[in-house]
């Protein structure tokens, strides 16, 4: 892609990190391929399901670090969303970029592997060493911008 491009999917994703109600951490994520959004997602609980802003945090009430026990959290992370709105619409992610503003975590890391995903390009890191190995195991490029 042309210089400007990862910029511009990148200012996408804040602004879909927008619509998170996580009290924690606001995540955004868009995939692309070919210059063309696929799907988006932010971190935020599943459809019908009270958000954290709401009934409060959880891992903040039991100061769980960030990173750490992910089960405890109401929400789903910005990939996971937006490989479900793809699987949702039938869009498949196979060789396409994957914008989030945050490194992805490990269960993360993983359903973007099986998804094809061929690169990642975030804005910020995340505390998951494991995450960072299992993608380059994968071949999976991540670049920070």
């Amino acid at each position: 892609m042309r210089p400007g491009w990862d910029e511009y999917f990148m200012s996408i994703a804040y602004l879909v990190s927008q619509r998170s109600t996580c009290l924690r951490r606001k995540v955004g994520a868009v995939i692309v391929k070919d210059k063309h959004i696929l799907a988006t997602g932010y971190n935020g609980p599943p459809s019908g399901i009270r958000h954290c802003d709401e009934t409060g945090c959880l891992r903040e009430k039991l100061n769980v670090p960030s990173g750490q026990r992910h089960e405890l959290c109401r929400g789903l992370h910005a990939e996971q969303n937006a490989i479900i709105q793809a699987a949702l619409h039938g869009v498949a992610l196979e060789g396409s970029i994957i914008y989030v503003t945050n490194q992805p975590c490990i269960i993360c890391a993983k359903m973007l592997i099986n998804a094809g995903i061929e690169e990642i390009i975030i804005s910020d890191g995340y505390p998951d060493e494991m995450a960072a190995e299992f993608l380059e195991e994968a071949h999976i490029r991540i670049r920070k911008i």
